[in-house]
């Protein structure tokens, strides 16, 4: 009978493409094997089918077990794997990037690395925040005091909105019960849009420390597209579940977000803002996943790439692998 150790591995040619693929396959309470070329998601009403090759990113949320069979179709497919909260809410863990392409991760490096392209990103990602706004000449110091006058009028506006008295933002490191209510659904949801960053980013295959605002801590870049969505998503939520109740904040505010994140598709929105701030010009929807995902080459001078899988030594006769080798 043929077992999975002797089932022939697929080539990168033969798998569909991440842009076809679902972005985002999210299960919980269950336990996920395979079958053939598929995974199960076992559970207590029954067992679905789902083939890997269809899956961009599988986010396992808790009660899942998984088995060595499944995570073997699961990399001979070129899905990625995340262990993560409920509805993707925290990351706890990751394998693998959703994408075999280094194209996000080289853009990523090279914006990065120029002081005026950094803050290109940086200007860019204050004008998501702030459509009505055009940062365009502003500098770090002046990017950084509009949007703490940004943040500020928020919190007063969803104050007015929701009656819930505000006394400014009180947040002790390791001590979640140290401020009011409405502080703890505050600090709540920003956690929980940590999660998610970090789930998507990871899934990018991005570098979660090269950030263009937040600098300096290994989690940069996620806090970064975090704050994307803070006075969209994260603040205003969190006043309504002040103004519900004062018992159980934290709680009910990461049951409301993952609710609210479902609702909205923030994760395949994260995915194209990240893809429009870092790739030149802007990226249309598909741009990173589109690209062939088995090609590889190497770096020569003056910026150009050459062909891998050959030897530059200037001999001749050298096959692919014996090159490679």
């Amino acid at each position: 009978m043929t077992t999975v150790s002797r089932r022939a591995t697929l080539s990168p040619r033969q798998l569909t493409r991440t842009g076809e693929r679902s972005s985002f396959v999210y299960l919980e309470r269950c336990t996920v094997h395979r079958d053939a070329n598929a995974i199960t998601a076992e559970d207590a009403e029954g067992t679905t089918h789902i083939p890997s090759a269809t899956i961009g990113t599988l986010l396992l949320g808790p009660g899942t077990r998984i088995t060595h069979q499944a995570m073997s179709v699961l990399g001979e497919t070129g899905a990625a794997v995340c262990w993560v909260g409920e509805q993707g809410v925290r990351y706890y863990a990751g394998g693998r990037a959703l994408t075999r392409s280094s194209a996000l991760a080289e853009a990523q490096a090279v914006q990065w690395a120029n002081v005026r392209s950094r803050l290109g990103v940086a200007r860019a990602m204050y004008r998501l925040r702030f459509p009505d706004e055009d940062p365009a000449g502003l500098t770090r110091h002046e990017l950084l005091g509009r949007e703490g006058r940004r943040v500020k009028d928020c919190y007063r506006t969803q104050a007015a909105r929701t009656g819930v008295p505000w006394r400014g933002r009180r947040y002790t490191p390791g001590d979640f019960t140290s401020g009011d209510a409405v502080n703890q659904a505050v600090t709540a949801a920003a956690q929980c849009m940590y999660g998610i960053a970090h789930a998507v980013v990871a899934s990018l295959g991005c570098s979660p420390a090269l950030g263009f605002v937040h600098s300096g801590h290994e989690l940069s870049f996620v806090l970064d597209v975090a704050d994307l969505y803070k006075t969209e998503i994260g603040i205003p939520l969190a006043f309504d579940i002040a103004a519900e109740d004062q018992e159980d904040v934290g709680p009910r505010t990461r049951r409301a977000l993952r609710d609210r994140i479902n609702e909205t598709t923030l994760l395949d929105r994260c995915v194209e803002d990240i893809k429009g701030l870092l790739l030149p010009g802007g990226a249309p929807a598909g741009t990173v996943s589109n690209a062939d995902p088995d090609v590889v080459t190497l770096q020569s001078d003056g910026g150009r790439a050459v062909a891998a899988g050959r030897n530059y030594g200037g001999g001749e006769g050298y096959s692919d692998v014996e090159a490679s080798w």
